[in-house]
């Protein structure tokens, strides 16, 4: 490919047919402010602060869409530019709500980041914006309108990302807003709680529903006996909470962090991985040897599964039936632990954290609780958990590291890299062909589901017979896998679908990273890294040779999937209405649409 030149402030930058300024820039050393930008996302121009004065052009071009050509002679920093780029902030600051002192976004904002790279010191400009939305009747998102700079990163998201497309610009001019259709509730649409709308929005306009004060309150009351459970995901982030590199593994200061926050116990969600490995793949083997059935999909993902009722319903029986870990894991702290220990399952109260909002919405699903106790009480994200080490006073860099309390911390490799794309499937593999062969087989590790395409595909060999799978990540991957099924162009046995790209590292609770930051590094790819150097680490590495597995069927479960399983393991699912007719206003607002429509 022909490389093109280009000078950028002096420096003669090379650069391929296709790319814009901003990314040579970038890649030169050369920082352009943006805002509106998410790369691979938003790439619009909207909101004019990355301008550039371009030789030859009378008026100043936006970096992020501006395509690089043979010769050209960009500057990207000069009084023009610094001035208009401070008024051009300025403007959009006098429409946004300042408490940032008390914002959920504070210091992680990248709209402050950028006022004090600009060196704004007034804002001329008084708010005075009308018709603002809090919108907070959802179990795990939360919509602030008057935080929102209209940049469009969170519509381009769930849209092209996604494939949901549950938010909208709406109206014009000074009333244009971002909303879900006719300024609905989140929890009145479509939407699967993945977060990453959340995740995209560089302020503070979208954020997660806290839980932090309801596990502050169960940790202060000496009735209750409160216990702690961390998922894979968590140890690949939790570090840059404090400052620490993306990809850097934080997992003994993680136990020693929660231990310090008083829980009663702290246990590992991997524990449970190992244990939906055992339920799912007996589960799969059963629909394979009975004519179930297939594909069978994971259930894992409580994005992923809201996602399949409320658009593929007829792939609802595909579904596992098993519960994804963190729910497991509070079913079995509520029967079998509870029964070891002598305590009243009604006193246990069960914290996930997790890297997920939608885990928010799973646990409150009537589907999962037994006996008409809930499988978790609370679901704080990666970080709802930094801003509790914050708040009790821990320096977290200083902490020394500390084992997860025995036997439901205990957990193999296999169940650490469930946090990564393919990472439940290379799980299940390793137990799936040494169950099937009947020996240990020497084959660990499985590259060809590992790594960020959207769509891995593969087979094994299971006595003879052919075992095609899939891995899957991002909704609208999975939509595009359930689509080429439906139309007969694509067979397997067995598929992995993440609601999130990049699998559960990337979730819509994990720490927020800049536009700024994902231009340098992909940060699947980094967390990621985390998780299979936990696996590499674990003398045991398959779930079944888990010892304290085989202790937990040996003495309560009896075997996978049989009826005691199934009574605490297993849920059930449910078509989904995406529209919500319910009510009269409701019918007759789509019908004015519908006119609209035809007209």
């Amino acid at each position: 490919m022909e490389m093109l030149r280009l000078t950028i402030d002096g420096n003669v930058v090379e650069a391929t047919e296709g790319e814009t300024i901003l990314i040579a820039a970038k890649r030169a050393g050369i920082d352009i402010p943006t805002l509106c930008f998410l790369k691979e996302t938003n790439e619009i121009g909207a909101c004019r602060i990355c301008l550039v004065e371009i030789e030859g052009q009378r008026n100043l071009q936006p970096a992020c869409v501006y395509p690089v050509a043979q010769g050209l002679v960009v500057r990207t920093n000069s009084k023009t530019l610094r001035n208009v780029r401070k008024s051009t902030l300025k403007l959009l600051l006098s429409n946004h709500n300042r408490e940032c002192l008390t914002c959920f976004r504070n210091k992680s904002c990248e709209l402050q980041s950028l006022a004090e790279e600009l060196n704004i010191d007034d804002v001329p400009f008084k708010f005075n914006r009308e018709n603002i939305t809090y919108d907070d009747a959802s179990v795990a998102i939360v919509r602030d309108s008057s935080k929102c700079i209209l940049c469009g990163r969170c519509i381009a998201t769930c849209r092209d990302i996604q494939k949901i497309g549950i938010l909208d610009f709406t109206h014009r001019g000074i009333d244009t807003e971002v909303t879900p259709a006719f300024n609905r509730s989140m929890d009145k649409t479509a939407c699967v709680n993945c977060g990453q709308c959340i995740m995209a929005c560089p302020v503070a306009a979208l954020k997660e529903k806290e839980d932090i004060e309801k596990v502050w309150d169960a940790l202060e009351d000496n009735d209750i006996h409160v216990v702690v459970q961390a998922a894979p995901a968590i140890r690949t982030a939790l570090g840059e909470e404090f400052g620490l590199p993306i990809g850097t593994r934080v997992t003994g200061k993680m136990v020693s962090a929660l231990k310090r926050l008083g829980f009663s116990k702290v246990f590992d969600t991997s524990f449970a991985a190992d244990l939906t490995i055992m339920e799912e793949g007996y589960e799969l083997l059963n629909r394979l040897e009975n004519g179930g059935r297939l594909p069978m999909i994971t259930s894992c993902s409580p994005g992923w599964v809201s996602y399949c009722e409320f658009n593929h319903p007829d792939f609802i029986e595909n579904l596992s039936t098993c519960k994804s870990p963190h729910q497991m894991f509070g079913a079995i702290v509520k029967s079998y632990y509870a029964e070891k220990n002598q305590i009243d399952p009604k006193k246990i109260f069960v914290v996930s954290v997790m890297p997920c909002i939608a885990k928010k919405a799973e646990s409150a699903r009537e589907e999962n609780q037994v006996n008409g106790l809930r499988d978790v009480d609370a679901v704080i994200t990666t970080r709802e958990l930094g801003k509790m080490i914050r708040q009790a006073g821990i320096d977290f860099n200083k902490l020394g590291d500390s084992e997860f309390d025995s036997p439901l911390g205990e957990y193999t490799g296999a169940a650490a890299i469930f946090g990564a794309t393919g990472g439940v499937m290379e799980a299940t593999l390793r137990t799936l062909v040494d169950l099937v062969e009947g020996k240990d087989m020497d084959k660990i590790e499985y590259n060809q589901v590992r790594g960020v395409k959207g769509i891995k595909e593969g087979k094994i060999s299971l006595k003879g017979n052919e075992l095609n799978f899939a891995v899957v990540h991002g909704t609208a991957m999975a939509n595009e896998v359930l689509s080429q099924i439906k139309d007969g162009e694509k067979k397997y046995h067995f598929i992995e679908i993440m609601g999130c790209s990049g699998g559960c590292v990337t979730g819509g609770g994990q720490p927020h990273v800049s536009a700024k930051k994902k231009l340098e590094l992909d940060v699947r790819v980094e967390r990621a890294k985390v998780l299979y150097q936990e696996d590499a680490l674990k003398e045991v590495r398959k779930s079944y040779q888990n010892p304290f597995i085989k202790k937990l069927y040996e003495e309560f479960l009896g075997q996978p999937n049989s009826i005691k399983s199934h009574q605490l393991l297993h849920t059930h699912y449910s078509v989904r209405d995406k529209y919500f007719l319910s009510d009269e206003d409701t019918l007759k607002e789509v019908a004015i649409a519908d006119e609209v429509n035809h007209s």
